[in-house]
Parts: structure tokens; sequence; C-alpha cells
């Protein structure tokens, strides 16, 4: 049965995150809806990279798709685009080998999380509003406390009980353009929460209340205390996927753009 690898942007803010739920909206539920319209098919599968949660969205977010069809990709990704709302846009669908899995076949994710230091008119769903004067130097620096094989047991919880809470981080940066504060952060995979608790934590180290030696403790015992600092949801894209023979980038390409929200 063909595989099929859709890359897909989307604006999660209506959406109770990607995962199909049913008398819900999600994202997979809206594009379940097109396959089987498009492809006149209800035999299929559908697999997402990862799960985002609600209110979160993605600049390139996969999903690999079984179907029994001949239809080109080019075809499929203009027919599916037809029938998908506005807030949810295909970039590109490739037919790959059986062996790629959207998920299991990931090698690293990439997320960026929008800062602002102003309000703005058109920003509310895209971005976090932090009304507090920030240190972006002290968070900055901060960030190498997070870079590496480490426990994140207080940043984040696991779908089932017993997994491992270990996560490498490739990189953790943050950049400052004009009103924006983005913080790009890339690792092997994120527990649930986990970057908006990170994001969070940043955010109180540059008002002041919280320091390296905090930090330093949340990695050496579990603290609930990063759970209350979990940033909103709205702010947080899923930037990339990496595959096999993907190269990491040092300096997001997307950097500009992601400031006109």
């Amino acid at each position: 049965m063909p595989r099929f690898k859709i890359t897909i942007e989307y604006d999660g803010s209506h959406y109770r995150g990607w995962q199909f739920q049913r008398e819900v909206p999600s994202v997979m539920g809206k594009l379940m809806d097109a396959v089987k319209e498009v492809f006149k098919k209800t035999d299929y599968e559908l697999y997402g990279s990862g799960r985002t949660d609600a209110g979160v969205h993605a600049l390139a977010q996969v999903a690999h798709l079984d179907i029994d069809s001949a239809m080109p990709p080019y075809i499929a990704l203009t027919r599916l685009n037809e029938l998908l709302p506005a807030s949810i846009n295909i970039l590109n669908v490739e037919k790959v080998q059986p062996r790629f899995h959207a998920r299991y076949s990931a090698t690293a994710r990439s997320y960026v999380y929008h800062i602002s230091k102003r309000k703005s008119a058109f920003g509310k769903d895209f971005t976090w509003w932090v009304k507090d004067s920030l240190d972006v130097k002290a968070m900055a620096d901060a960030t190498v406390h997070f870079v590496g094989m480490k426990d994140f047991k207080s940043f984040g919880t696991t779908e089932k009980e017993g997994d491992s809470t270990l996560v490498k981080l490739e990189q953790l940066k943050i950049f400052e353009i004009d009103d924006s504060i983005l913080i790009h952060i890339v690792g092997s995979h994120f527990l649930w929460k986990m970057v908006r608790r990170i994001v969070g934590t940043l955010v109180e180290v540059g008002k002041g209340k919280l320091s390296d030696e905090d930090i330093d403790l949340f990695f050496r015992q579990y603290s609930d205390i990063p759970s209350k600092f979990t940033a909103p949801p709205s702010g947080l894209y899923l930037e990339r996927v990496y595959y096999p023979g993907d190269t990491i980038e040092e300096e997001p390409v997307w950097l500009m753009n992601i400031t006109s929200h």
C-alpha cells in the first residue's frame, strides 16, 4: 500500500490539539475528513509525528498516510487543501518508502516560542505578551542548564506512567528582535508541556524571580514549581521534524517571518 508523507502548517487556536478526539475539533480530525472526501475511502491509516496541545501551532508538522490510491502527490495536495479550512494548509505531499514512519523515524524536533514585549492587536492567539520587563541576557545565560541529556521530570510528564523522563536537548537559544523574544529549542523528543514549562521558567529568570541555583535544583530533585510557570499555548509553534540525513539549523530561517504575527 502506498505511503504518503504529508507536511502541514496550522493555526491551532481553535483546535483541541493535533490528535483526533471524538466530538471536539482537532487538526487530525479535519485532515481525516478531507482524506475520506478526496480519496473516497475509509480504509486508511494516518499517523502524526507527535501531538501538539490545544492552542499550539505548527509550521511544519509531519504525518504519514497509508492509503490504496494511485493519485499523484501534487493532485492530492491540491484537492486536500481545497477542502481544509483556512487555518490548516498542506505544504507538501510526497510518496515515501513503507519503512518511513512520521513519528518513529524522527531523529529530533524543534519548537519556537514567541514572546511579545508589548500588547498587539493581532497577537493574542499567536504570542505571549509578558508585561514585566525581562532581562534577556539572564535568560540566555540560563539556557546552558537545559542543554544535553537531562532528566526533565520537573518540567513535563510522560504519556505512560513509568516511561523515561530523560530527554536530550540539542539546542536552546534565545533571539531578541525588536519587540519579540523568540526561544528556539531542539531535542530528541519532548515530554507533555515540557517546552512551555522551560519557557515559563526562563521568563521567571528574566523577571529576576528564579536563579541558576533554582534551575539546578529542579534537575537534582523533582519539583512542581516549573509547572506553576507553564507558558500559555498561544506562543508555541512546532517548527520542524527532523529525519535521518537532515541538518539541524543553527539559526532558523523563519526568524524574521514569525515576528509578523
